[in-house]
């Protein structure tokens, strides 16, 4: 009887246990169970096509830019890029700020890099492969222009955010979130540490 009753207690405890397991995978994001070479190049993959796409539409520079700016917020960690180039000075702002910081640095970023993609028309970008590096997966892409020589650009892409999305840019070894995060110190310099000022350089700069 007594070996009856342990048995159940064991299985009880058995399923509870498998039960909670499961219900944990289940709440983890998406991004956090496993980002593999294949899910980072695809993510890439899809995110050059569309840039792609965008050079070779013929398109004004204000539609480029609109179409880049919907692109970053689809594939770019937005939230960790923004934070990141606002660096300590993110851990004084109000929910409200980095909101709106956060808003306009996607508006300021897709203006400043869509002026530099409509340089691409005629040309191509081109996924070459991934490898791991770290936590993070790195794919490595080149951009061939029509009468210029190519150059590398890498996506360092991070499922960290609960998401797979790329968390930086380095376009021929120069990192956008670090470049940016000295572009927008510099900004804040300006202005004496007035975060609301900076959000509103942010919008008419790029």
């Amino acid at each position: 009887m007594t070996n009856n009753l342990t048995r159940r207690s064991l299985t009880r405890r058995s399923l509870m246990a498998a039960g909670l397991s499961a219900a944990l995978v289940a709440a983890l994001p998406r991004g956090a169970l496993a980002l593999t070479d294949a899910s980072a190049r695809a993510l890439v993959d899809k995110l050059v096509a569309e840039i792609n796409g965008v050079i070779a539409s013929g398109q004004s520079l204000s539609s480029m830019i609109s179409n880049f700016e919907g692109i970053f917020r689809r594939y770019a960690d937005v939230d960790l890029i923004a934070r990141s180039t606002l660096g300590a000075d993110a851990n004084r702002a109000s929910a409200a700020q980095l909101a709106a910081y956060t808003e306009a640095f996607r508006g300021y970023i897709a203006r400043k890099y869509g002026k530099r993609f409509k340089e691409f028309e005629g040309g191509q970008i081109e996924v070459l492969g991934v490898a791991q590096v770290k936590s993070w997966h790195e794919v490595q892409a080149r951009v061939n222009l029509r009468g210029q020589t190519p150059f590398d650009v890498r996506f360092l892409v991070s499922g960290r955010s609960g998401r797979d999305l790329f968390f930086d840019m380095v376009i021929e070894g120069i990192s956008l979130r670090l470049s940016e995060r000295t572009e927008v110190g510099s900004m804040l310099d300006r202005r004496q540490g007035n975060i609301d000022a900076l959000i509103a350089d942010l919008r008419q700069a790029g």
